[in-house]
């Protein structure tokens, strides 16, 4: 599998890169804006490639980060490339990962091709593979542990099953202080009066 490439570009139109490296031309589709198309440019890019019955097709990212994101869309039903490439594009990294967490519908059917239908169901496949938002509202990495005891309470109620939104309320109306299993007590208190 191709991985990575690093070369100079040839040439570009809008959402595709010409790398010439070492002499062999690839044709790698990439994200508007998300990489130089200034032909004489040295780039490297982190790539995916999609095998079909009729065609190989290099996708390219400016990171990992963003080819793991792309990666992690394909697993979701009705999503092909195009599309998570679409998604990435549209929203950025950060913010797709912060629309999915959040629970924000709007915000993912602004991606060509994705509807309402297709927007919670991103939702509902992703926001656990996603990781969690950050107190300042930027998405966490996947799988990173949580910070302090407060960090603990939100893995808790998300693993219980609370919605992003409701895990959010429920910890900002915790003390900074204290430990997690009295936190944890006071934030299931406040989801049953709200429910």
């Amino acid at each position: 599998m191709i991985a990575l490439l690093t070369g100079t570009v040839a040439a570009a139109s809008l959402g595709e890169v010409l790398l010439d490296v070492g002499g062999v031309g690839y044709r790698v589709l990439v994200a508007p804006a998300s990489v130089t198309t200034d032909v004489g440019a040295t780039v490297t890019l982190h790539t995916h490639l999609a095998v079909r019955e009729d065609a190989l097709t290099l996708y390219g990212f400016p990171t990992a980060a963003a080819r793991g994101l792309f990666t992690t869309l394909l697993g979701v039903t009705g999503v092909g490339p195009k599309l998570a490439l679409a998604a990435i594009g549209t929203l950025g990294a950060d913010g797709l990962r912060r629309a999915v967490v959040t629970e924000d519908v709007a915000a993912l059917t602004v991606v060509p091709g994705v509807g309402k239908k297709g927007a919670q169901r991103m939702i509902l496949e992703l926001r656990e593979r996603l990781g969690s938002v950050t107190g300042d509202g930027v998405p966490g990495a996947p799988g990173a542990a949580p910070t302090g005891a407060r960090g603990e309470v939100r893995e808790a109620l998300a693993a219980l099953g609370y919605g992003a939104r409701e895990v959010q309320a429920a910890v900002d109306g915790l003390p900074d202080d204290g430990q997690a299993e009295e936190l944890l007590r006071d934030a299931l208190r406040s989801l049953g009066r709200k429910s």
